[in-house]
């Protein structure tokens, strides 16, 4: 279950180069921009999905705090954007995490109860972990806009507690 959550995000990792691997092009603001969006939407998917599929109380708590959340920065985002004037770029991080994510939401979408419940708190885990990493050592240093680096700062404190929230529900269904 772990392991396409755990490709999915290697991808980001690896595309936008980390300690260890051999570090990809610099990449500009609008393409930080919109790979951080992208990773914002595509939690807010999987939450929508969690909403749709589980009965469980803590399940369905912890999913309306990543719609609501990641809805909050990214709307940030967009007016960050465009009081900047800048049209985010799509690009092959962006693209990459769109494609796992599919895959993944495929594997959830065939899971029902706890058995689902589980694998949506284990990936929100590994996926909190990932996406927390690669803004704090490749998408915060890498932004060179003040502002951005700072919604990007602000997101990731945000983001650090989704991961503890996650660990607390992955513990809670055991």
């Amino acid at each position: 279950m772990l392991k396409l959550a755990t490709a999915a995000l290697a991808a980001l990792l690896l595309s936008v180069g980390t300690a260890g691997a051999q570090p990809a092009a610099k990449l500009n603001d609008a393409e930080i921009a919109h790979i951080a969006y992208t990773a914002g939407e595509i939690d807010i998917r999987s939450a929508q999905l969690a909403l749709a599929k589980s009965k469980n109380k803590e399940v369905r708590a912890f999913a309306e705090d990543m719609v609501r959340d990641h809805k909050a920065v990214n709307e940030k985002a967009l007016a960050l954007v465009k009081k900047l004037n800048v049209t985010p770029e799509d690009n092959d991080t962006s693209k990459g995490l769109l494609r796992q994510a599919s895959e993944k939401r495929a594997e959830l979408e065939r899971l029902s109860g706890v058995d689902f419940d589980k694998a949506y708190a284990a990936n929100e885990v590994a996926y909190h972990k990932t996406v927390n990493s690669a803004l704090e050592t490749t998408l915060i240093p890498s932004a060179s806009n003040a502002e951005l680096k700072e919604l990007l700062a602000t997101g990731l404190k945000i983001f650090q507690g989704h991961e503890l929230h996650a660990e607390h529900l992955v513990e809670m269904l055991r």
